[in-house]
């Protein structure tokens, strides 16, 4: 249940975050920092990712006791990729080559990119031990930190350099809070071993490629954007995205939390039979709550913007956020859903297959759609583009032989979201109001979970059933 709760405040911070920031810097110095963020998300992804996926892998509380070589070469690694990006970007910022962000932007961007790292690095850290109470409080702590330096800065200063040096003081401040739980004494410098970090990076590079392509895609659209139509627009697309992104990121990663843990520990425990037959059970669940979910949320959108979205981002906010929303989903099942077939096997090689499928597919829409179409046009086109790269991935993992998720889970899905959106969108129509957002969300909660107890979806029933009764037997 701690999981749980962690879940809903880190996506209500997260969304409350992100719009005060681009509230009080308006859409041009928003445009900016969206730029910014998209580059240090592009540096986490390329640079330091592969070493929390492994982390997540390899890492548990048996290798802490037994394995402190695994701990120390993850440490090992991370401090040489940092001080080595440290390095090519004072290079270039010296070099004084003319980009579209100022130097003291992109040396921002780049100490973001570093930040977040560290702080992903350390949650699957402590995620991989089971330490849900730790992984609460660096969540709570970053995020109550993130209010008063990033929305703060952003809200004294109107500034985006102040914003984003916010995000690097708030990483700062929760690994501090937690420092003792993060630290493992016999993990030092001198055990760290080069076949470790050879097997860390077999593993771990072939997922980092794909998700460098794949945030090519954002990145790039979002670059024609500036190009085209200048910051302020650039603001009002990226905000868009952001807060789709942070959905569903938001969703994703706490399933993640919960589901492929369990699989990495059945197949230490029980074998990988069992633990492809849980990759299926995963797959199931993963996709029992993103699609209602995004769904839903196109559903409450005219009573959100109003609501919560800054009213210079109105309009464009919700146009652009309704045509990203396929792709979007599309993303947070690839990632949550699919891949872990390949993680679990170690064989991720193909993951890069697909994520070259949707960024061809991503640049054949941009080369051929006519300039004068505008800035929703690439946000369809970024949509198309990560659904071919699902359909890519599908296919591609049919051929590991895995264990599908059950039929009747996904027909249920389907019908639960399906009756979802009949019954409320009339609502959808309604004047948009705290009210009626409500009554969607408690409406679209109940149908959804009527659905699921009904048909045991991913053997939710059973499993909740079953404690009940271990519950009963306690008292």
């Amino acid at each position: 249940m701690s999981v749980v709760v962690t879940f809903a405040l880190n996506t209500t911070f997260n969304f409350a975050i992100a719009l005060l920031v681009a509230k009080f810097l308006g859409p041009a110095e928003y445009g900016r920092f969206a730029l910014a963020t998209a580059i240090a998300v592009f540096i986490n992804t390329a640079l330091f990712d592969w070493i929390r996926l492994s982390a997540t892998r390899f890492y548990s509380q048996r290798t802490r006791d037994e394995q402190p070589q695994v701990r120390a070469t993850l440490d090992l690694v991370f401090g040489l990729v940092a001080l080595g990006l440290g390095v090519v970007a004072l290079v270039v910022i010296l070099s004084g080559i003319e980009l579209q962000l100022t130097s003291s932007l992109l040396a921002l961007a780049v100490a973001v990119g570093v930040a977040n790292g560290l702080f992903d690095y350390h949650t699957a850290l402590v995620r991989s031990r089971f330490l849900d109470k730790v992984y609460g409080r660096l969540i709570l702590a970053k995020n109550v930190a993130a209010l008063v330096f990033t929305a703060g800065g952003a809200w004294w200063f109107q500034s985006a350099k102040v914003a984003l040096l916010g995000i690097c003081l708030c990483v700062a401040a929760a690994l501090v809070a937690s420092r003792e739980a993060l630290i493992d004494p016999g993990a030092t410098p001198a055990k760290a071993e080069r076949p470790e970090a050879r097997a860390f990076m077999a593993y771990g590079l072939p997922i980092v490629i794909a998700g460098v392509i794949y945030q090519t895609i954002p990145l790039l659209n979002r670059s024609i954007v500036a190009a085209q139509w200048g910051f302020a627009e650039t603001g009002q697309f990226a905000l868009a995205y952001d807060m789709g992104v942070r959905l569903v990121a938001a969703i994703g990663s706490t399933l993640d939390v919960l589901l492929f843990q369990l699989a990495v520990k059945t197949d230490e425990l029980h074998g990988r039979e069992r633990a492809k037959e849980q990759i299926g059970r995963n797959m199931g669940l993963v996709f029992a709550i993103v699609a209602p979910t995004c769904v839903g949320f196109w559903l409450i959108l005219p009573s959100f913007e109003a609501l919560f979205v800054p009213a210079q981002y109105r309009g464009p906010f919700g146009a652009y956020l309704t045509l990203m929303l396929p792709g979007l989903f599309a993303y947070a099942f690839m990632q949550y859903g699919v891949n872990p077939i390949f993680q679990i096997n170690r064989r991720t090689g193909p993951i890069i297959v697909a994520s070259v499928v949707a960024a061809l597919a991503n640049l054949g829409f941009v080369a051929l759609t006519p300039r004068g179409e505008g800035a929703a046009a690439l946000a369809a086109g970024q949509a198309i583009a990560v659904v071919a790269g699902l359909l890519a991935l599908v296919a591609l993992a049919a051929l590991e032989r895995p264990k599908w998720p059950a039929a009747r889970d996904i027909l249920a899905t389907l019908a639960a979201t399906a009756a979802m959106a009949a019954l409320l969108a009339p609502l959808r129509g309604a004047a948009p109001g705290v009210l009626v957002m409500l009554a969607q969300i408690a409406g679209g909660v109940a149908v959804c979970g009527a659905f699921f107890a009904v048909f045991d979806v991913g053997g939710l029933r059973t499993l909740a059933a079953e404690r009940l009764r271990l519950r009963a037997a306690r008292a």
